[in-house]
């Protein structure tokens, strides 16, 4: 029998949090429907947002005491890119839950170029030069070649430009005087809010996009467009949405941020367990209109282990969301220095950084602190195993090269690695030089 645990003295428990209606909210959602922010002493009203940059403003306003973010977003109000505060992680809250589509027109034009399998299906991992020759059809033309991702410092568009520039395709750079993200591009990239890509998709204005689920797989069922490549085939595991509050909000609120964080593991692990056992249940959760509020076929389509591609190649991805395995919770140093390098790959961090600038940065915004205090007491309470959590991590991830390009990533060594890439600012390179 578990012992029973002493309550944490919380010093603040009516809370509100922010989400955007993705399916990786999920933990938000099941800690809220499963009593579990309750059992913490917790009074949370979840609330949906329009969009990332409102979700954004009222964490750092107040409005909101925490929100499901996007893991750029943290570090780069931290560094001051866009909105300028100091916000924190404690949790990560999943690991993939991405992928590509194009629409059907993009679609017809690249699969004449790609390898089959025996069954006669595209074979995956679908490379971005598939992409080329229509960007050259679209060039003669005279029109751009437009792709829509959810936010300038989203995963969605850090792994967008991964897969086009492992592809050999430039999807352009940031400066200080240009945000657009499109200087020297070959592949245009801008802003649409997630549950607007297929209608934008539709509409002509975009012929593909990066986005979470199940905006994906609503294009399928639309019959609009094609998922071509899932972030996990982009990069194994790839770290997803974090949870973020204010630096001041931990300070001053320490307990609760512990018990918010106890709350959110304990929902991490119940969406994960006996082999997501509960993921029809998180599925009928999830497609209510307070939630995801999207088709509950739509949402099951990647909750549930698999993924449809094109209309009827529906493929196991079991690990297509990942909330629990794989320490997916803890918030890893080195998830953020990845984000970091991106952001200096692409000239959002307009010049060069020291390595130690990166580890710095890392762990002023990830808490693993605060994490092990939440877990300690959930294993005390006999909540969790011991073994689900990664207690001697120095932060840093083992060097993968579990990426669609084989390179390497050790987040050791930031610099080596942004020189590493064979399209991105190097060493002494600006965006204007480009």
């Amino acid at each position: 029998m578990a012992a029973q645990a002493e309550m944490l003295d919380v010093e603040k428990d009516e809370l509100k949090f922010g989400f955007i209606k993705l399916t990786d909210m999920a933990p938000l959602a099941v800690a809220y429907e499963k009593g579990y922010f309750e059992d913490e002493g917790l009074f949370v009203t979840l609330e949906p947002q329009a969009n990332w940059k409102v979700l954004l403003d009222g964490v750092v306003t107040g409005t909101l005491d925490g929100a499901h973010m996007l893991a750029g977003q943290p570090l780069a109000a931290t560094i001051g890119y866009g909105t300028k505060a100091h916000i924190v992680t404690p949790f990560s809250m999943d690991l993939n839950g991405n992928a590509i589509t194009v629409s059907n027109a993009v679609w017809e034009l690249m699969k004449p170029g790609l390898a089959v399998d025996a069954n006669g299906l595209p074979q995956h991992p679908i490379s971005a030069s598939a992409l080329k020759p229509v960007i050259e059809a679209f060039s003669a033309e005279g029109r751009p070649f437009n792709m829509g991702m959810v936010f300038p410092v989203s995963t969605h568009n850090y792994e967008l430009r991964y897969w086009l520039a492992a592809g050999g395709i430039n999807p352009g750079f940031y400066s200080p005087e240009d945000v657009s993200g499109q200087i020297g591009a070959e592949a245009y990239l801008s802003v649409t809010p997630p549950p607007q890509m297929p209608s934008t998709m539709e509409a002509g204005t975009i012929d593909g996009y990066s986005v979470g689920e199940p905006w994906n797989q609503a294009a399928v069922f639309k019959k609009i467009g094609v998922p071509v490549i899932t972030d996990a085939e982009i990069w194994k595991n790839n770290p997803e949405k974090v949870f973020g509050m204010t630096a001041e909000f931990v300070e001053q609120y320490p307990n609760t941020a512990i018990a918010v964080t106890k709350a959110l593991i304990r929902a991490a692990k119940w969406l994960d367990e006996n082999d997501n056992a509960n993921r029809p249940e998180a599925v009928d959760i999830l497609s209510r209109p307070e939630y995801v509020g999207a088709d509950a076929a739509v949402i099951a389509n990647s909750m549930t282990g698999t993924f449809e591609f094109e209309p009827g190649d529906k493929r196991p991805v079991p690990d297509f969301n990942v909330f629990y395995r794989h320490f997916a919770t803890y918030p890893y140093y080195s998830d953020a220095v990845w984000y970091l390098t991106q952001m200096r790959r692409w000239g959002q961090i307009a010049e060069d950084k020291p390595d130690d600038w990166y580890a710095d940065v890392a762990k002023s915004v990830y808490r693993p602190d605060i994490y092990l205090k939440a877990a300690q007491m959930l294993v005390d309470e006999g909540k969790i195993e011991a073994a689900d959590i990664p207690w001697d991590s120095d932060g840093y991830r083992a060097v993968t090269a579990e990426f669609i390009d084989g390179i390497a990533y050790d987040g050791h060594t930031p610099n080596a690695y942004i020189d590493s890439m064979p399209i991105g600012l190097k060493t002494g390179e600006t965006a204007a030089a480009k």
